[in-house]
């Protein structure tokens, strides 16, 4: 091969190598964009007087007087529309009996409506569910509920050819001729002063406990077992794994024992992870009885197994990437084995250790298979260290599937949901990066 053409093939393959880095970044910035975007907005967003209620009453956070001010001022602007439903329903009173009818289901929609946006209306008892105490804690969702009490939604089915159609319509016209009509427009028109939005930075959303079921409050239970499952696997992983990359690398000799456990490492590292949460119920709960049920330690025993066979490998490349003069020399100055071993030769391939290892941490944080069956539950409280042995604790990659795709209203907690992924990520990604500056750190220590 001459040299123009050794030129030729270098340049396309940096171009190549250069291209796909661009590609993957930009896919990275597609697939992260609206998870950070939507993500923050479960922080800052504009928040309702019904959000400041709650906040209120709930985790007794805020300024009482100001918060008075606030309900009265909202209150006064809500009356006009108590007093339209009640002069409606006394003018129903006075209709013949098929008006009644026609008219009262229509009501209903209506009440339905206006709770949904503002709250219980005066004179109900007080809801047993959290969810039904307050209107729309945010103004998004609030401007969402308001085109669902103004707006009626039909189907088109006219055309047989084709799907239904969805189409609105003003409700006010199923009310026209009626005093009713002109709660509507009045609504329309003054819900920034029935609601009082305002821009927050809502910082309970990572501190504060889930008020029913995630409907109002925040995720630090979530994030709490997610740190607590995670530390938990690394430290029984960790040890394990690196007493066994000593083992493939200093003491075992070739064979058919140390190849069949290689192996089996292998075969480990590429099983599906729902394996592993079926392995942990029928291993550490059922069998060993680490606990009674779901706990926190059987939750990061399987989490340990699961990520042990990535621990063991990238152990064993650290430490087989220490040059074998280190050894020499070591044993050439009357150092024994073990000693080599855990002054030299560890200390060396520690930085290539350590990044298998927050990498497999990053691993286990994520993970949702091996916890279903072994540690998460749905909704629960933040747990103490000396509950991790016989309590099961809510995780964020567990609750993310659940609130996504088995909650009720999960419709309505979309940044929610939304909230906790991009927490999620935040921490896969500092622990990567902490795995990189601790890298670097130790490498340049050991040089000196």
């Amino acid at each position: 091969m001459n040299l123009g053409t050794r030129k030729l093939f270098d340049r396309a393959f940096t171009a190549l190598g250069f291209g796909s880095i661009a590609i993957m970044g930009m896919m990275l910035i597609i697939v992260l964009a609206p998870i950070v975007s939507k993500g923050v907005s479960a922080i800052v967003f504009r928040s309702t007087v019904e959000h400041r209620k709650m906040l209120y009453s709930e985790f007794h956070r805020g300024n009482r007087v100001s918060l008075e001010k606030e309900i009265a001022a909202s209150d006064a602007a809500r009356r006009p529309v108590y007093e339209m439903l009640s002069e409606f329903e006394a003018e129903l009173g006075l209709m013949d009996e098929d008006k009644q009818q026609e008219y009262k289901a229509k009501l209903d929609q209506v009440r339905t409506a206006i709770k949904a946006l503002l709250g219980p209306l005066p004179g109900e008892s007080e809801p047993a569910l959290t969810r039904f105490k307050y209107g729309q804690n945010r103004w998004e969702k609030a401007e969402e509920k308001l085109k669902e009490l103004v707006y009626e939604k039909q189907w088109d089915y006219s055309n047989p050819d084709i799907a239904a159609k969805e189409y609105f319509v003003s409700r006010a016209t199923a009310f026209e001729g009626t005093s009713l009509v002109r709660l509507f427009p009045y609504v329309e028109k003054n819900i920034d002063k029935m609601l009082l939005p305002e821009w927050t930075f809502y910082w309970g959303f990572i501190t504060d406990s889930s008020v029913d079921s995630h409907i109002f409050g925040g995720i630090w239970p979530e994030i709490q077992g997610t740190f607590f499952l995670a530390l938990g696997a690394m430290l029984f992983a960790f040890p394990l794994g690196v007493i066994a990359a000593i083992y493939f690398t200093e003491y075992a000799r070739e064979g058919f024992i140390t190849s069949l456990l290689r192996s089996a490492n292998s075969t480990l590292a590429g099983v599906p992870s729902i394996v592993f949460g079926l392995f942990g119920l029928a291993f550490f709960i059922n069998t060993l009885k680490v606990s009674e049920s779901k706990s926190v330690l059987a939750g990061s025993l399987t989490l340990a197994i699961m990520i042990l066979p990535t621990i063991i490998r990238a152990a064993e490349e650290a430490i087989l990437s220490v040059p074998k003069t280190y050894r020499e020399a070591s044993l050439g100055l009357g150092s024994t084995k073990w000693n080599t071993i855990v002054t030299v030769i560890l200390p060396a391939a520690l930085p290539g250790i350590l990044t298998g290892g927050v990498i497999s941490l990053g691993r286990a944080a994520g993970e949702t298979a091996p916890i279903i069956f072994t540690a998460a539950v749905s909704v629960g409280s933040a747990i103490g260290l000396a509950d991790v042995f016989s309590s099961p604790t809510p995780a964020l990659s567990w609750n993310i599937y659940n609130l996504a795709s088995e909650h009720e209203a999960a419709a309505e907690i979309r940044h929610v949901q939304y909230g906790m992924v991009f927490a999620l990520i935040s921490i896969v990604l500092m622990l990567n990066l902490s795995a990189i500056v601790l890298r670097a750190r130790i490498s340049k220590k050991l040089k000196g």
